[in-house]
């Protein structure tokens, strides 16, 4: 099936999954099946490839050290065999794992018991110096009741404000010149 448009015929190529069809003008080439998608087709799982372990790869991170192993392997049972032969391979070093780290993107902060804090609303582990929401992008949205409710308050005094009339403040003031003439009151703070 030719892409593009009368103008350009060459320009662009049919998404070809069974049920889109679409003409893309960037399309995407599976390098499982070697067939032409669209961006919401393009990924292995979006269009069933048969194919899709073709040139895969994955890395296992061993619990013990923290070694990250690269593997092609398929399932659960080839991992854990490649696990247990790099147990036994001597590699395996429980001295080299890798000490938690703060959640906060580009800190390095080692957590230790006196400087790590969890987030009440998100429940990441963070450093003090990121222990505030605002700090540590928090994901969660703070209780939006006390905000609503602010800002419900906010608008309330803005309505009495907005209804009083100059009157009322210049009456205000001529009495406060009056009261001012008078002896100063005292007042406890």
């Amino acid at each position: 099936m030719s892409g593009g448009t009368e103008a350009f015929p060459d320009l662009g190529r049919h998404c070809q999954h069974k049920e889109c069809n679409q003409l893309d003008f960037l399309p995407f080439k599976c390098q499982g099946c070697q067939q032409v998608f669209c961006l919401e087709h393009r990924s292995y799982r979006a269009h069933a490839c048969p194919k899709s372990d073709h040139n895969s790869r994955k890395v296992v991170v061993c619990e013990i050290c923290s070694t990250s192993i690269e593997t092609t392997g398929h399932g659960e049972l080839a991992e854990k065999a490649l696990l247990e032969r790099h147990e036994k391979s001597g590699q395996c070093d429980p001295r080299k794992k890798k000490k938690p780290t703060c959640g906060v993107r580009r800190c390095k902060e080692i957590l230790t018991f006196s400087n790590t804090c969890v987030c009440k609303t998100c429940q990441m582990k963070v450093c003090l110096s990121h222990r505030f929401p605002a700090d540590h992008q928090c994901k969660k949205d703070l209780a939006p009741a006390p905000a609503a409710a602010a800002a419900n308050g906010v608008s309330r005094f803005l309505l009495a404000f907005a209804s009083r009339n100059a009157e009322d403040c210049a009456k205000n003031d001529n009495q406060r010149s009056s009261s001012s003439s008078r002896a100063p009151s005292i007042r406890s703070h």
